[in-house]
């Protein structure tokens, strides 16, 4: 199975060429991707982000790009977000009682074409994100072109393993990205790497101190109380393997997407590895 997709089947438009990082075994020329077809995007999507390893940047680094094209855009988060977070937004929209207006929304879609919305500012510094339902009721009344959510919290570590109540995710989503940071990879299960390392020690079998390795990784997308957990059936699976440019090799990168698409338990449809601070991706 080839990795890296043949130009062929994708088309040039909307990439960018590029030699693989310096240092990495195998190098060679290929293409980078946008995210919208890294992704590979409907023309109306209800996304759920969860995971660890940059799921906020991902959120608003898709917000911008659609917005690009002439899309309409909709972030907000079933969990919480720091607010200084929020205010990359053109848009902020507070709705302590309740749903906000839809009129309203619908003027500031408009205007601005991308907003995020959330319940209420919090004294920690974080805003408080909607409902499950406000966020069903987002896609199916307001017919707006994209509902992005952050629908889960990591604690800023790269990898997490979802606690009971977790992820929170709409039953209307069409799209669930799972997100790691690759950094986790070949590192000492601890929890400076892990979000909740019990958890995933249950699902990974590895002990405090093993190191991280591909299979381990895998496992947490595969597990039905994996990162996937709670996903809506009819929705597609993505993995995002972030952080691309911290691997040693690019081969453990590539190791752990032929075991999410080719392993005896592949369950996503699609893997895209690479660099959100890059803004540079790849998608399988």
């Amino acid at each position: 199975m080839e990795i890296f997709p043949r130009l062929s089947t994708l088309g040039t438009s909307n990439f960018k060429h590029f030699s693989y990082f310096s240092g990495l075994s195998g190098s060679g020329a290929g293409y980078w991707m946008g995210l919208i077809s890294a992704l590979g995007l409907g023309p109306r999507e209800h996304i759920a982000i969860v995971g660890g390893g940059g799921k906020t940047s991902l959120c608003f680094a898709l917000a911008e790009e659609l917005l690009q094209t002439g899309r309409k855009v909709i972030t907000t988060t079933t969990t919480k977000v720091w607010h200084k977070e929020a205010n990359r937004a053109p848009c902020r929209v507070f709705c302590p009682s309740g749903s906000p207006s839809y009129e309203d929304l619908k003027e500031e879609l408009k205007r601005d074409g991308h907003v995020f919305v959330a319940q209420r500012l919090l004294e920690s510094g974080k805003v408080e994100g909607i409902t499950r339902a406000m966020a069903d009721s987002f896609f199916k009344d307001l017919q707006v072109d994209y509902v992005i959510i952050e629908a889960d919290g990591a604690a800023g570590r790269p990898v997490k393993a979802p606690a009971a109540h977790e992820p929170v995710i709409p039953s209307s989503a069409t799209m669930v990205i799972a997100v790691i940071g690759l950094e986790a990879m070949g590192r000492p299960l601890d929890p400076e790497i892990v979000f909740r390392p019990g958890l995933f020690r249950e699902i990974t079998g590895l002990e405090d101190g093993e190191t991280i390795t591909p299979a381990a990784l895998a496992s947490v997308f595969q597990s039905p109380n994996g990162l996937f957990k709670g996903a809506p059936d009819a929705a597609r699976r993505i993995a995002f393997l972030n952080k691309l440019d911290l691997l040693a090799s690019e081969e453990e990168g590539r190791a752990l997407a032929r075991l999410l698409l080719q392993g005896p338990h592949a369950s996503v449809e699609r893997v895209v590895m690479g660099s959100l601070s890059r803004k540079e991706y790849l998608g399988m």
